[in-house]
């Protein structure tokens, strides 16, 4: 029943491919942010709606593509959301006016939900033990995608064009997409269950709307959810708007943005394994010790950033040393999180579990960037990041608190039930010898 170790490395490895290069051209229209407002002639709360509308699409389309996820093969599905990325992208470079900019950047969102059939096609190829490592590997591309965008925006942006960038990364998207539809294979939902590990064949699950119920009838996966809602609003402020802020109100050259913004993406990357890698440490200690991981990570991002917000413009060395602090620790309840969720669900429902999870998120932080614009034109983009980052930062650690206090339980409800299958599998086999 269990692929081979070479084989699940490789579907990682594609899956890797695949996430760095949709999150480089996602997270690209950061840095153009500049030359496209100044080829549009919009200010920082227009700029903010072109940003905010692909979230809010984003957001819509997170539970569809779960449900499609479990009731269907989710590799192909994942070819198509490759093809979708680079279809949109095209679209959005050729827009010749600011609406059909919106429109066409806001359709870009549909494949920018994807990733809840991914993240459950690699639970069923890596153990619980192992998912905050993988997980953590995945989401490097976030920060590296982000970092790659950075450096192709200030290279070619200038003598290429923004729209001839987002060609470029359009055409990508397509290519992978014929590489996960011919390489990746579909996977037994639930074959890397501990529960059922020595199974040399398994019966097909299928999705329920019964244990979606039951799922959502767990009071953590409730407190996980409202600490998604207001986790991800600094992200999407961080991710459209520093490149600004660095320049407008730091003073820094483009190369001064890529000196300061280099390392501290470096850092960053490797804060998604560190903090995974750290969740699962603990975790085999107590089922607290992903959401403790990520609780105390929370609060250190939001002191830290404070403090390096709050440094005066001159002092450049202390504030790229404390950037780069803030960097390593913001990311690590990212992959804890994914995995907990997964920890308390079902196989046969993780991909629509997992788009609840993003639906909310991305339903409450849709709004951020055009927030941030909003509170920028009448404060400052400085203010804007830290007021909205602390604010959110600070009431997730809350949230995790109430999870890491629940989740034990709700672990131990799926081990039962996965005990429960095994016993039921080993006995249809028996009668079948």
């Amino acid at each position: 029943m269990q692929t081979t170790r070479r084989y699940r490395w490789t579907v990682v490895a594609v899956f890797f491919a695949f996430m760095l290069l949709h999150q480089s051209d996602k997270l690209l229209i950061g840095p153009l942010t500049t030359p496209i407002m100044e080829t549009f002639g919009i200010d920082e709360a227009q700029m903010g709606l072109v940003f905010s509308g692909a979230l809010l699409v984003g957001a819509i389309m997170y539970p569809l593509w779960g449900y499609l996820y479990d009731r269907f093969a989710r590799a192909k599905l994942l070819a198509l959301a490759s093809f979708i990325w680079g279809s949109t992208t095209w679209l959005s470079a050729i827009a010749p006016t600011y609406g059909s900019f919106v429109a066409t950047r806001a359709a870009t969102g549909i494949d920018d939900s994807s990733y809840p059939g991914l993240f459950s096609l690699v639970s069923d190829y890596f153990g619980p033990e192992m998912r905050g490592k993988v997980y953590g590997l995945l989401q490097l591309t976030q920060p590296l995608g982000y970092l790659i965008g950075m450096v192709v925006a200030l290279l070619l942006g200038a003598s290429l064009g923004w729209r001839n960038v987002f060609y470029i990364t359009g055409a990508l998207g397509i290519l992978l997409a014929f590489l996960i539809f011919f390489l990746v294979k579909e996977a037994p939902r639930g074959q890397a269950e501990p529960e059922l590990a020595d199974l040399q064949a398994m019966g097909v699950y299928k999705f329920q709307w019964a244990h979606l119920g039951d799922l959502l009838r767990k009071r953590s996966i409730w407190f996980l959810i409202a600490q998604g809602f207001v986790g991800v609003f600094p992200w999407q402020v961080i991710t459209f708007w520093i490149f600004r802020y660095l320049q407008t109100e730091r003073g820094y050259s483009d190369d001064q943005v890529l000196m300061t913004m280099a390392p501290a993406v470096l850092v960053l990357a490797a804060g998604y394994f560190v903090g995974g890698a750290a969740g699962d440490a603990l975790f085999k200690r107590t089922p607290r010790g992903r959401m403790l991981v990520a609780m105390c990570a929370v609060l250190l991002g939001a002191i830290l950033l404070t403090f390096a917000l709050r440094t005066p413009v001159a002092e450049t060395g202390r504030f790229m040393i404390l950037l780069i602090v803030t960097a390593l620790f913001i990311p690590f309840a990212a992959p804890n999180v994914i995995s907990t969720v997964y920890d308390i669900t079902l196989p046969e429902v993780r991909s629509t579990a997992l788009g609840v999870q993003y639906f909310f998120e991305s339903g409450g932080s849709f709004l951020a960037p055009l927030l941030a614009g909003m509170i920028a034109v009448r404060a400052s983009l400085g203010d804007a990041i830290l007021w909205i980052c602390v604010s959110a930062w600070v009431l997730g650690a809350i949230f995790l608190a109430f999870t890491a206090y629940l989740v034990p339980h709700d672990i131990a409800a799926l081990r039962r039930q996965m005990a429960e299958r095994a016993d039921l599998e080993r006995r249809r086999q028996g009668a079948a010898a």
